[in-house]
């Protein structure tokens, strides 16, 4: 692979990677999911769920690599059904974070089960369809049978791309979680945010 990416030449790889960057730095699910899953767990969680929405991108992108994208995409039943899927287990995040708030403030957090968070980021991404159609337009741009085998620059650039991100989404989830540490008395209100943030995400994906 490490062949493959010095093939590209230096302008190439580094625009690549900027425009990846300001995707991943602007506001969006996966950033608010570990935002979310920050201040209600703390930094930990935070960044777990960050690494789980990295995990997800890989997904996308093996999707993308063996042009399974593309006929899902021509599939609007399958669009549909992994769109709906996703709300329903986000409007699920959000009714357990609800009801934790409920317990009341004094509830001390529970303990994290990294597993099971970083499960929760992939799935979230994962049963998004959203990233379907942008690596479809995004990674194509960037490649080119001068460099190699197509197949092979979607696995590179798109590692690269999946780098890049969960780094930035893993900072986005620990900030989070320092802030919502400061605030541990409210952690009934944060639990409340959380599961705002979660719906809000559920109803995004359903209506666009």
């Amino acid at each position: 692979m490490w062949d493959l990416i010095a093939a590209f030449p230096a302008g190439h790889l580094a625009t690549f990677i900027l425009g990846g960057l300001v995707v991943n730095v602007a506001p969006g699910a996966d950033m608010m999911f570990a935002t979310a899953c920050g201040l209600q767990g703390g930094p930990r969680s935070g960044m777990l769920a960050g690494f789980g929405a990295g995990l997800g991108v890989l997904w996308h992108i093996m999707l993308a690599a063996l042009g399974l994208s593309v006929l899902i995409a021509a599939h609007p039943g399958a669009l549909a059904t992994i769109r709906w899927a996703g709300a329903a287990y986000l409007l699920w995040l959000a009714s357990k974070a609800w009801r934790a708030a409920a317990e009341g403030p004094a509830t001390v957090r529970p303990a994290i089960r990294p597993a099971r968070v970083v499960a929760r980021g992939f799935l979230t991404n994962a049963l998004n369809p959203k990233p379907i159609f942008f690596f479809l337009a995004f990674l194509p741009q960037f490649t080119s049978p001068a460099f190699g085998p197509i197949w092979q620059q979607v696995v590179a650039l798109g590692a690269i791309f999946a780098l890049t991100g969960t780094l930035v989404t893993m900072g986005y989830g620990a900030l989070a979680g320092l802030m919502g540490r400061s605030l541990g008395r409210r952690l009934g209100a944060l639990n409340r945010i959380a599961a705002v943030v979660f719906a809000g995400l559920a109803a995004r994906l359903v209506i666009e």
